[in-house]
């Protein structure tokens, strides 16, 4: 007899619960779902297909459609063909969408046809969670998330990348010119390519170098510094010690509940510049008079007009001059001189360097300080 744990045997008789809805718990998140949809105005949104025509073959309700979309952005699905999958084999979704399963073509064609109205979506998702109490309304963080794009970054050109593909391959070509030659002085019984092989590996080059040509004139006359081939809204952007081809999405977030205030996607590589425009959309979308805005030193060029008066951060010679009086007087001075010095500087210059926040932030001296004060507090030097 086998020590493990059994299920049951696929051929045993069992008794199911008789309705669909009985597998769906009270608090499942797809009731919620299905409450907010049904809830929306679709044809005052925008969405396609929100009134279906007399005649033709009868379409999705784009309400069907928008809940499975919803669902896939709450679970981490964003795939069409995966949706797909899921119409068929998931309990809630079958609950969702009353055992429909839209093929991936017509849910890529929703998402694509319907990009504002589901952004009004979710002004109305935010106005929702405004009416319920659910933001604080006085302190948003602002930050940017990179997200992978459906582009390969064999696909993705540079201005300096197309320069340099053409001046390889003038590079090669001169070599396989040099080499005909030497092919045509040489003995013809040496195992090296053959004329005919180079004059077809010269050719190649030249059409290769004629397409990167057109691609850095095509670049040059539409003002951008990358091109993408399969997504051409994405962006070659940094991330971690590597680099993906994405998008660069915006988001301004309530302390309260942790909950999403505005969003914006960008295809710009860096934050600057964006500071400004997502603190006024989260300010409008909380309808409050005044609006506390934290966001980190990636916005540091920023320099726009908030609540009519114009912020500008130090500049970087400041910074790094603050850094070395701050580690200077770490090492000389007592740890409550030093405090009280790193305060008043605090005071005189206007900002606050993360190194410096146990100081500044007003609690205490940093760690090797108040290791040093125990252990003279215990008699050890």
């Amino acid at each position: 007899m086998s020590r493990f744990i059994r299920g049951e045997e696929r051929d045993q008789t069992a008794l199911f619960p008789e309705t669909l809805d009985d597998y769906i718990g009270e608090d499942n998140p797809v009731r919620f779902i299905d409450a907010f949809v049904e809830t929306l105005d679709l044809d005052g949104l925008g969405f396609q297909r929100a009134i279906p025509k007399d005649t033709g073959r009868p379409p999705y309700d784009p309400a069907d459609l928008l809940k499975l979309y919803i669902y896939g952005y709450l679970n981490g699905i964003r795939s069409s063909r995966k949706l797909e999958r899921e119409c068929g084999r998931n309990v809630e979704l079958l609950w969702l969408l009353r055992r429909l399963s839209p093929d991936f073509k017509t849910i890529a064609d929703f998402r694509r046809d319907n990009r504002d109205p589901i952004q009004g979506t979710c002004r109305q998702f935010t106005m929702l969670c405004r009416e319920l109490g659910l933001f604080g309304g006085r302190l948003v963080a602002i930050d940017g998330s990179k997200f992978k794009a459906v582009n390969s970054k064999r696909r993705n050109y540079s201005r300096k990348a197309l320069q340099r593909a053409i001046e390889e391959a003038d590079e090669k070509i001169r070599s396989y010119l040099s080499d005909l030659d030497r092919a045509d002085r040489d003995e013809p019984d040496e195992a090296k390519p053959s004329a005919e092989e180079l004059r077809e590996k010269i050719a190649a080059l030249k059409e290769r170098k004629t397409e990167e040509q057109a691609k850095l004139r095509k670049l040059r006359r539409s003002g951008q510094q990358q091109v993408s081939l399969t997504d051409p809204d994405a962006r070659c952007m940094s991330q971690g010690k590597g680099s993906i081809i994405g998008y660069n999405l915006q988001t301004a977030v309530d302390s309260k509940h942790k909950l999403i205030v505005a969003h914006e996607v960008t295809s710009q590589v860096t934050d600057f510049g964006h500071l400004g425009r997502i603190a006024k959309a989260a300010k409008e979308a909380l309808d409050c008079e005044r609006l506390q805005v934290t966001a980190d030193k990636g916005y540091y060029e920023v320099r726009e007009r908030l609540q009519g008066e114009v912020r500008s951060p130090p500049r970087p010679q400041d910074l790094r001059d603050f850094r070395r009086v701050l580690a200077v007087l770490r090492r000389k001075c007592p740890p409550r001189q030093h405090r009280e010095t790193v305060q008043r500087d605090q005071e005189v210059r206007g900002f606050a360097l993360g190194r410096g926040r146990y100081e500044l932030a007003g609690l205490g001296a940093p760690p090797r300080h108040r290791r040093r004060e125990a252990s003279e507090a215990r008699g050890r030097p």
